[in-house]
Order: C-alpha cells, then sequence, then structure tokens
C-alpha cells in the first residue's frame, strides 16, 4: 500500500471527505497515509451513460458487510445495530481479503478511529444519540398537520389534516418527522431520518426541504417553552395560513396560535439542553 494523497478545493472539513471512503481506511491503516493539498487543483471527467451496473439493494448491502467484516473490526457491531438486517446477510468469502490485510500487517480499525478520525464521532456519532422531538407536528391554530407529500425536494412544506392513527397513511403522507441532535427537522421517525431538512432563508420565506448539510445556519431551529419553532438566523419564528395551506417565516407572535406547534413525542432533558445553548 503506498502513500496517497488527496486534494479537495471545496472549503468543507476535508477530514469528512477522506474518513468515509474505503480506499482511505486502507491506505491509513496499512501504512500510508493521505495529505490536504490546499492549493491543488482536482479534474473531474464524467461519462455520458455507465458502462456497468451500480450494485443496489442486496447487492449494495452485501458489498458494504464485506467492508465491514474485513475492516471495521469490533466496530462492525454499530453498523448491525442500525441495520439489523445486515446481521444474518451472507457476506460471501472474505478469506482472501482478510489474509491480505494480516500480510500487509495492517493497523486495527480502533487505530485508525482514535488516532486519525479522532474528531469523527462529533459529526457522524457511531451510537445516535437520542432525539429532541418526534412524531406528527401539529399546528395549535389550525388544527392541520405539517406534511411533505406535495412538494419535492426545494419546494415549500404544506398543511395537511392530520393522519395520525391511521397506520401507513401517516408514513406514506409525510407526516412523521424527527428534530435531531444536529437541531435541524428532518421527515422519518428517530430510525429512520431522510437526509433532507426544514430549511429557510429569511424572516419572510416558505419553509422547503432542502439537503441536509448538517452547518447550522439556515437549518438550525429551537423549539422553545412557548412551542414555536424559532429559526435563530432569520430571527423569525415558523408561522402558517390555513386559507391556503402554507407555511413560511414571520415576525415571533408567541400569542398567536399559529405560530404554536405540537410535536407528537418530546425530550424535555434534550430540548432543556439545546435551549440552554
Amino acid at each position: 500500500m503506498h502513500q496517497g494523497t488527496l486534494a479537495f478545493e471545496e472549503a468543507v472539513n476535508w477530514r469528512q471527505k477522506y474518513h468515509l471512503s474505503l480506499l482511505a481506511l486502507q491506505v491509513w491503516m496499512c501504512g500510508g497515509r493521505m495529505e490536504d493539498i490546499p492549493c491543488s487543483r482536482v479534474g473531474h471527467i464524467y461519462r455520458k451513460y455507465v458502462p456497468y451496473k451500480v450494485p443496489a439493494g442486496v447487492s449494495l448491502a452485501r458489498n458494504l458487510k464485506r467492508v465491514a467484516e474485513v475492516w471495521m473490526d469490533e466496530y462492525a457491531e454499530h453498523i448491525y445495530q442500525r441495520r439489523p438486517e445486515y446481521r444474518h446477510l451472507s457476506p460471501g468469502d472474505v478469506a482472501a481479503q482478510k489474509k491480505l490485510r494480516s500480510s500487509l500487517n495492517c493497523k486495527s480499525f480502533k487505530w485508525f478511529m482514535t488516532k486519525i478520525a479522532w474528531d469523527l464521532p462529533k459529526f457522524y456519532p457511531p451510537v445516535e444519540p437520542p432525539a429532541a422531538a418526534w412524531g406528527e407536528i401539529r399546528n395549535v391554530g389550525t388544527g392541520l398537520c405539517t406534511d411533505t407529500k406535495h412538494g419535492a425536494l426545494g419546494s415549500p412544506l404544506r398543511l395537511e389534516s392530520c393522519v395520525r392513527g391511521r397506520g401507513e397513511a401517516a408514513w406514506n403522507n409525510m407526516q412523521v418527522f424527527t428534530f435531531t441532535w444536529r437541531e435541524d427537522i428532518r421527515p422519518g421517525d428517530p430510525q429512520h431520518t431522510k437526509k433532507f431538512c426544514f430549511d429557510a432563508i429569511s424572516h419572510t420565506s416558505p419553509v422547503t426541504l432542502y439537503d441536509c448539510h448538517s452547518m447550522k445556519g439556515n437549518q438550525l431551529w429551537k423549539y422553545r417553552k412557548d412551542k414555536t419553532l424559532y429559526h435563530p438566523v432569520s430571527g423569525s419564528c415558523m408561522d402558517c395560513s390555513e386559507s391556503d395551506h402554507r407555511i413560511f417565516m414571520n415576525a415571533c407572535n408567541p400569542s398567536s396560535p399559529t405560530q404554536q406547534w405540537l410535536f407528537e413525542h418530546t425530550n424535555s432533558t434534550v430540548l432543556e439542553k439545546f435551549n440552554s445553548s
């Protein structure tokens, strides 16, 4: 395994980029290193079509398990706790891969996590911290619920009749949300959140769903004791209109019922921690 060089032009935390690459794991664990070269330039060439099949479903799961079984040692258990369906999935024969790792005298995955990727748990904790709130988000003033069924990514959130207690209808209509440990709000229950978040850009803008970036900013929310969803960046609160079912930002008015939102479930300990900061 030879020393590799990795350069990124984007203004992002480079550790987050290379820590999750299988090639990077192999380089670090087997005696090489990867370097950030700020002044370098990277060029990408894209095909007009993909001439091979990209694995999905069971094939993808099997490939992920092979990585876990060969390279992650005891840390593979964290994957199986998150994805219990992987635990009994056969990875196929990985004897040759394990033999290669042994012959190269590669270090343990624990060494990688403590010496190289020491800051990774801050962004991707092995065990998901508890959520602050989850379930439906019901508006006090209208009696309607936040819903995402009408919009693609980037479209405004809408109000719809609440469907709690209707089984699959609640999931299909996307009325289940989680206020996560990152202080963002995502569709899905705490164990199955989507990768897009409530986002607002100004004190009068609609609330939309946008790709989660985990950098707070436009996606940082505070759920306050007065039941308002406060947006620190814009200094405004989430509001709604019953007549046209819009959800938008507005000047905070805690006495306004349309600015009061009820989560189906809350964790008071986590909420107090969020609000104290």
